[in-house]
């Protein structure tokens, strides 16, 4: 492609320790990003899937403060990664996304081998991902690049790519706390136009979470590294949960790189997340504790219907038994169980 370097070039022999954070949104998982992305050895990049359009077309702020185009950050990884941010064609980006990442196109992208025309369209994609991540651990010297894109569709085409050690972390919540969620109106401060975050209703919400957990399920099943740990768990023994998510990312830690982290409270730093919940502009000491609202808030009705239509899955992970509350479940199945 034209925009590739020598020094790029040098680089497409290596391989680059990605952690993609999946899940449905509205399930911890900017928590789950920015707890992660205290720890030495790991640089978080936010949700990279919106980058193009948001940040390189929309020039939004950059987690620091700063818009896309003025952080000294992400102007290095650009002229890493492509030579500059001019480089990168974003239309044809978007029509490769349309191509190969949606959830729609995952039953082909879950088989054993992808068709030769597939496959070198699923290629081209993933290189522009490649790219930014291997520029974004050369830049830092980071062991572990963190990915929070959440979607299933994006984990699939990544599986493919022969430069990405690709490990995956499945957060879940319970769906009538997710679904509840997402009828919040929650505003999104990096948006010049004082946008919006995305609202369903609990219905839709219900099946988006019933699809994406089936997906990551099927994903470990492919080969791929997957570590499922539920919102409950993390909110309720943060330090415990990281320390066991630093193993499955291959760090090897010392009791006080955990500091950061105390009984209902953790400290952040800036970061350069690119894209994704507000919280990511959050620096300093915030507390940690469960978002229980739904339980008083969600209608009885609505709570029936979404608990109907998540009912496999919410009894899978636990979330269904009478007799045990989610925050009572073992860690062990929490933080240790593969799919």
């Amino acid at each position: 492609m034209s925009w590739r370097t020598a020094e790029q070039s040098e680089q497409s022999e290596n391989r680059v320790k990605v952690v993609f954070i999946g899940g449905l949104g509205r399930s911890g998982t900017t928590l789950l990003e920015r707890l992660l992305g205290q720890l030495p050895g790991v640089v978080p990049l936010g949700e990279i899937t919106h980058l193009w359009e948001r940040d390189l077309v929309g020039n939004e702020m950059c987690a620091c403060g700063a818009t896309f185009s003025h952080c000294e950050f992400w102007q290095r990884i650009g002229e890493r990664a492509f030579g500059s941010w001019d480089n990168v064609d974003v239309e044809r980006l978007n029509a490769l996304k349309a191509t190969v990442d949606r959830t729609r196109h995952i039953p082909a992208l879950a088989a054993r081998k992808l068709a030769p025309a597939q496959h070198e369209l699923v290629t081209e994609y993933v290189e522009y991902f490649e790219n930014i991540y291997l520029a974004a651990a050369k830049d830092t010297r980071a062991q572990v690049v963190v990915d929070s894109s959440k979607h299933a569709s994006l984990a699939y085409c990544l599986r493919w790519s022969p430069r990405i050690d690709l490990r995956v972390m499945h957060v879940v919540r319970d769906s009538r706390g997710v679904a509840y969620s997402w009828t919040k109106q929650v505003r999104r401060p990096e948006s010049p136009t004082g946008d919006q975050m995305t609202r369903y209703s609990p219905a839709k919400a219900a099946m988006l979470w019933n699809a994406q957990n089936a997906a990551f399920s099927l994903l470990a099943r492919r080969g791929v590294p997957v570590r499922r740990v539920r919102y409950e768990r993390i909110i309720q023994r943060p330090r415990r949960v990281i320390a066991s998510l630093a193993r499955f990312c291959g760090l090897d830690l010392v009791e006080s790189d955990l500091n950061y982290i105390g009984e209902g409270w953790a400290d952040l730093g800036p970061s350069h997340s690119a894209a994704g919940n507000p919280m990511r502009f959050t620096v300093g000491r915030i507390p940690i504790f469960p978002d229980e609202a739904w339980t008083e808030d969600l209608p009885d009705g609505t709570r029936r219907m979404v608990s109907t239509l998540t009912r496999p899955l919410l009894g899978r992970y636990g979330y269904l038994a009478e007799d045990e509350a989610p925050l009572e479940e073992p860690a062990r199945e929490e933080v240790s169980a593969r799919d």
